[in-house]
């Protein structure tokens, strides 16, 4: 072979797969962008990932997700939702606070969020029903189910004369919940005395203060910050000796007590769905807003011995898990 024609042979071998290569379509890209830390999500990421992939969609297969944390500096979304908008990224996935920037961001990119609150009230959408515009999402109202909660944690703590409850000022969710937890608590003359908590460092005092007070029970607003902090939470309770009680099923796993509400890794699995049906070319506007249909009261037993609490049997009865 001649030393030309072998160059000839080499360039062309060496250049098909570059050409191949270039004409491979791009992977979607999907940008989670969330006003928290990543610390303590994991399990919203993974219920994501897991709704793609029911969709089609897997990451490093035909996917990539683009993660922006603010890491509780509600200042930063505004840039990071603009940064994922100039990626450009396909969809963004986001909680409550941040979808809120990245519609602020952009009127173009799908945004399907994901809120415990009133995403009419917050501003996001104008219909359950019809959203319009770019956003659309899963709204599990964490605070519509606050009255039952309060009833299951007095049930299983009959004699609490007192029930404290823990909330963070800063978000319209767990100020929502106070309101109704206070009206809930008025309707069946429970006392309750409430601790306001905006970092960390405020933890250790409010359950000093909360044992002051003498309160029979413990009561855990919803809300990123507490969502975030279930372990550290869940210990401090079984420290206190304090029946605790949260939204999230979370909580229970890592040792708190019980939790009665949504599944937040459904919600999450859903937006999943969402944003691989907007992938395939639906509109965010014709998606309606989705809202929970299940409540679930998970109860640790294991805790519940810990901390010396006998549960009554009317109450092991009617929980829809059990942890042991």
């Amino acid at each position: 072979m001649k030393r030309r024609e072998f160059m000839t042979l080499l360039g062309g071998t060496a250049a098909w797969p570059l050409a191949a290569r270039a004409q491979q379509p791009a992977m979607p890209v999907i940008g989670m962008l969330r006003s928290t830390r990543a610390e303590g999500f994991a399990y919203m990421t993974e219920a994501l990932r897991a709704g793609l992939s029911e969709s089609g969609y897997d990451v490093g297969r035909n996917l990539v997700i683009e993660y922006r944390w603010a890491d509780e500096q509600h200042g930063r979304l505004p840039a990071l939702a603009a940064e994922l908008t100039r990626k450009p990224v396909a969809v963004i996935v986001a909680n409550s606070i941040a979808a809120l920037a990245a519609k602020s961001a952009t009127s173009t990119v799908p945004i399907v969020f994901v809120t415990g609150s009133d995403p009419i009230g917050d501003g996001l959408v104008t219909s359950f029903s019809r959203p319009g515009g770019n956003v659309t999402g899963i709204s599990f109202l964490s605070g519509g189910s606050s009255g039952k909660r309060l009833e299951l944690l007095r049930q299983l703590v009959p004699g609490a004369a007192t029930i404290a409850m823990l909330v963070d000022p800063r978000t319209a969710e767990t100020l929502a919940e106070r309101r109704d937890l206070e009206a809930a608590a008025q309707a069946v003359g429970q006392r309750l005395f409430v601790v306001e908590i905006r970092e960390d460092r405020e933890l250790e005092p409010a359950f000093a203060s909360v044992v002051e007070q003498k309160a029979g029970a413990l009561y855990i607003s919803a809300g990123a910050y507490f969502s975030a902090r279930q372990r550290l939470l869940a210990a401090l309770a079984l420290r206190h000796r304090l029946p605790a009680a949260h939204a999230q099923r979370e909580f229970v796993v890592v040792g708190g007590l019980m939790s009665y509400g949504t599944s937040i890794s459904n919600a999450y699995r859903q937006a999943g769905l969402y944003a691989g049906r907007i992938l395939k070319g639906e509109q965010a506007a014709d998606l309606p807003v989705l809202q929970p249909t299940k409540f679930e009261f998970v109860l640790n037993l294991a805790t519940a011995k810990a901390i010396g609490l006998a549960v009554p049997l009317h109450i092991h009865a009617v929980a829809d898990e059990v942890i042991e």
